[in-house]
């Protein structure tokens, strides 16, 4: 099966379709919708393998979704699909296979890329992994020290600090809590620093995380690391074994990964190395066994049917159709809180690209801006703009059925707030009910909640690991489908270089000793002069 050619979304019949559907679509409230739709919620929702999925409340309509499933078949987002799964180069800019659904394929899974199974590859890794961190939970694995591992730093960047410390959030309760995890991302000396303030360095293991092994925020902090603990523990995860042991960290402490796997992608491989550590193998591969499970789910289940495709042509919808600029994640667990910013990465990095996969201008908008805040503390911040401010922003709703922790009934509170936020944002709150409940006139233009404010909810049993799994394959595949729509290569990155080459050029700018001559805009230039003027050193 091999990628199709990208076209412009415009050139397909459905386009022009949704194009002409959309004032139809929007010609009624939801509240008009239910009474006149009495199957409404039966049409528009889903449930599979767990995952409830609710987009009743959507600003849309069956036929939207009709429009929007033939959108899908003509982007060949079916081939899409296999061409993926069977290890094509659809990562067309860079050349690359992608291929992480290949990190959580059973053993008995047949997946090749230039002829070679890499399933027992992937499972050589894990394996390793598994034993390494069996040892380091046990108290088995001292380093040169003797003394049983007690903190674990993860240092990384990215998809190499995102997915580890969101999942690892996520997965608080299934923690062992004897060994304390750290993450540490950020350039910022402070970073550092405060992670290890508490920490004994000859009870801290640190794990590095860099594929290419030369992201200077990453090495950096590896770097400073090492100075604070003088001869201590490191491993790394890598693809680069000569960085690796040119850092002076052996071989056998080094976990690889594949240039077929993204960072933003690699929560499931050896960039989980400190998740695993913390919730041990067998949760590690429950976590596994969820993302497969939804692996297995969108690339058999029907379009109309499938999760992350309805999710993923909402999504364009909204965007391209309706105009909205930004998506809310609301995640009613506590657990999630990282949730929100993981995502950021995973959709914003993927899909926030101009041209398409033979490098032409797109000519519709690709990836929304991605955003939010764990439950009920959002509706104290910014819920007021979803219910009466002047922009439209489709919002999701994450809630699980049985809680982790519950004293007293605070969960059925939590999420109470939940359902009650879905209905107020789709129904409102119209004058005369205010009127009626005595608000006085002049108070209630101010009190008008004018619904039609889209969301869709995700509910779930628990939050466990197969969950977890789950929910992050759900929205990887929802950025793939988008992708496939917009005829993006979702898998490159090359927009975060430049930014990184500049930095390169100032920073001897901003230490040399005398005062270097700047060829930069005007801007620029007085920064590093008002900056270099700051620290104390020569200006010219």
């Amino acid at each position: 099966m091999t990628l199709p050619d990208p076209r412009s979304p415009r050139s397909l019949p459905a386009w022009s379709e949704l194009e002409a559907h959309v004032a139809e679509a929007t010609s009624a409230t939801l509240a008009q919708r239910f009474t006149a739709e009495p199957d409404r919620l039966e049409l528009m929702s889903a449930e599979a393998e767990g995952v409830y999925l609710d987009y009743s409340k959507a600003r849309a309509t069956p036929r939207t979704m009709a429009l929007l499933f033939n959108l899908a078949r003509q982007a060949g987002l079916s081939e899409a699909v296999e061409a993926m799964f069977t290890g094509e180069r659809i990562n067309t800019s860079e050349g690359r296979a992608v291929l992480h659904v290949a990190l959580r394929a059973p053993r008995r899974t047949h997946i090749e890329v230039d002829g070679q199974d890499v399933v027992p590859d992937v499972h050589a890794v894990l394996d390793r992994m598994a034993d390494f961190s069996e040892r380091v939970r046990s108290g088995a694995w001292t380093g040169h020290t003797g003394r049983p591992i007690r903190a674990v730093v993860n240092i990384g960047i990215g998809g190499s600090d995102l997915g580890p410390a969101m999942a690892h959030e996520a997965l608080l309760a299934y923690t062992d809590r004897a060994v304390k995890s750290r993450f540490v991302s950020n350039v910022d000396p402070a970073d550092l620093m405060e992670a290890v303030r508490d920490l004994d360095p000859a009870e801290t293991l640190f794990i590095v995380s860099s594929k290419s092994w030369n992201t200077r925020e990453t090495l950096t902090n590896a770097e400073a690391a090492r100075q604070w603990l003088l001869s201590g523990h490191f491993v790394a995860v890598s693809t680069n074994a000569e960085g690796v042991t040119g850092f002076g960290i052996d071989l056998a402490n080094m976990f690889g990964f594949w240039d077929w796997v993204g960072g933003r992608y690699s929560v499931d491989s050896a960039v989980g190395l400190s998740l695993m550590v913390a919730v041990g193998p067998d949760a590690f591969r429950e976590m596994l066994a969820g993302f497969h499970t939804m692996d297995q789910h969108f690339r058999s289940a029907p379009l109309e049917r499938n999760l992350p495709v309805i999710l993923g042509l909402l999504s364009v919808w909204y965007n391209d159709l309706l105009g909205a600029q930004s998506v809310a994640v609301l995640p009613y667990s506590r657990y999630l809180a990282q949730l929100p910013a993981y995502l950021q990465q995973l959709t914003m990095e993927s899909n926030g690209k101009r041209v398409d996969r033979a490098g032409r201008p797109v000519d519709v908008q690709t990836g929304a801006v991605f955003w939010g805040q764990a439950g009920t503390n959002g509706q104290h911040a910014f819920y007021q703009l979803l219910h009466q401010g002047t922009k439209l922003v489709p919002a999701e709703l994450i809630g699980f059925a049985q809680p982790i922790e519950d004293r007293d009934g605070q969960h059925d509170l939590l999420m109470a707030n939940l359902f009650a936020q879905a209905e107020a944002l789709a129904f409102g709150r119209d004058a005369a009910t205010l009127a009626a409940d005595g608000v006085p006139d002049w108070q209630i233009p101010h009190r008008v909640c004018p619904g039609d404010r889209p969301t869709t909810t995700i509910l779930m049993e628990r939050l466990t690991p197969a969950a977890l799994g789950k929910l992050i394959a759900l929205y990887e595949h929802r950025v793939f489908t988008e992708g496939v729509i917009w005829g993006i290569d979702s898998f490159d990155q090359w927009g975060v270089e430049l930014g990184k080459i500049l930095a390169t050029r100032i920073e001897p700018e901003l230490v040399a000793s005398d005062s270097p001559v700047l060829a930069h805009d005007p801007s620029t230039s007085a920064l590093i002069s008002r900056y270099r003027r700051l620290r104390g050193r020569a200006v010219s």
